[in-house]
Order: structure tokens, then sequence, then C-alpha cells
């Protein structure tokens, strides 16, 4: 089993996670194209109560395209999203990919809001 640490870009707000993903997730839903200024967003999730969350966040709270509240934790300092608590999985944490800055963190296995997917996304499976 591998431990990981994801990070804002400035360090002051980190979750720990001493677990493998239970999934990874590759979303193109219009929204995580606004929040991560790509065409898709991409979240590992962890059992919440084994992560450990280090620093001060602030709280940007939305529904999502399925009518289920997110709330999104981000660096205050820098504006990093760094990991989201979506209501739809009470006992579940996403945790943003590109936190982990680890090129070598398993692949998404899920691909979801296809319909919204840029035409030149070539989705891996």
């Amino acid at each position: 089993m591998t431990s990981r640490v994801a990070s804002c870009t400035c360090g002051q707000l980190q979750i720990h996670c001493p677990q493998e993903p239970t999934m990874v997730s590759l979303c193109h839903c219009l929204d995580c194209q606004r929040r991560t200024g790509s065409p898709f967003g991409i979240a590992a999730f962890f059992d919440a109560a084994a992560t450990e969350i280090r620093g001060p966040s602030k709280t940007f709270k939305r529904d999502s395209d399925s009518g289920f509240p997110i709330s999104f934790h981000f660096c205050g300092t820098c504006g990093s999203t760094v990991f989201w608590y979506p209501s739809r999985k009470p006992e579940a944490v996403a945790v943003a990919v590109g936190c982990f800055a680890d090129p070598s963190f398993p692949a998404p296995t899920k691909s979801v809001y296809d319909k919204r997917r840029h035409g030149w996304v070539i989705v891996p499976g």
C-alpha cells in the first residue's frame, strides 16, 4: 500500500492519503473545466476517515451536474483546489490528482460527462 501527500502550490494545504484510491475518475463536466482551467478534471477518491488534512482551507460549495452538493477546499493563499467532499459519496474525499505531482499516479479507470469532452481529448481504454 502506498501513502501519498497532495498539496496546494504553496504547500500550506495538504491532505495525507495512507491508502490506494478506491477510484480515479476523469470528469469532462463544464464545472470541472472551469475549476481546473483544463478541458477536464481528474479526481482520486479515498476513504475520508483515513485521510489527514494539514493546513487551513477555504471552502466553496456548489451543486454538481447531478444535483448533489460538493464542498471544495482550496488554499486561501495560492488558490489551488486540493480536495472536495461529494455529498453523494459521504464516506469519500476526492483529491485533485495533479496536487500529488506524481507522474506515476494510477491512471483514471472511469470517464464521466463524456458528452462535454472536447473532441481532441483522447480517453484511454
